[in-house]
């Protein structure tokens, strides 16, 4: 789907990367696609390209995370995941395409993503 709303070619380009390696990103960082995932994915992103639609998921997504679930996302996701942001290089940049052969663990190691901190029991978001 091409971007629309953009009418500079050169942003236009970052809006569409973004797509494509949003789905990447869950697996880099090793988030789940439920709302505790997305916010921090969304957190990881928002510092990593400071896109508006970045930083509004991560700003305004907590407000749809479980109250149960609401101390994981600021204790453990959130500061890893802007950690995580801060240290890694722009995982935009990176041609994920011409790497299948390369091992996971060895790709986070290279683009400098952290491991994840464990997770004291999530439920259902």
């Amino acid at each position: 789907m091409p971007v629309r709303f953009v009418d500079e070619e050169e942003l236009a380009y970052v809006i569409q990367r973004y797509r494509e390696v949003h789905d990447f990103m869950h697996t880099l960082l090793g988030m789940p696609t439920n709302i505790l995932g997305e916010v921090a994915v969304k957190w990881f992103e928002a510092v990593q390209t400071g896109l508006p639609m970045c930083v509004l998921g991560a700003v305004f997504g907590p407000l749809r995370v479980s109250t149960r679930n609401i101390h994981v996302l600021t204790r453990d996701l959130i500061p890893w995941a802007v950690q995580c942001g801060r240290a890694a290089h722009c995982v935009l940049n990176i041609y994920y395409e011409s790497r299948w052969d390369q091992s996971l663990e060895s790709l986070r190691e290279e683009i400098g993503i952290l491991p994840c901190p464990p997770l004291q029991c999530p439920t259902q978001a």
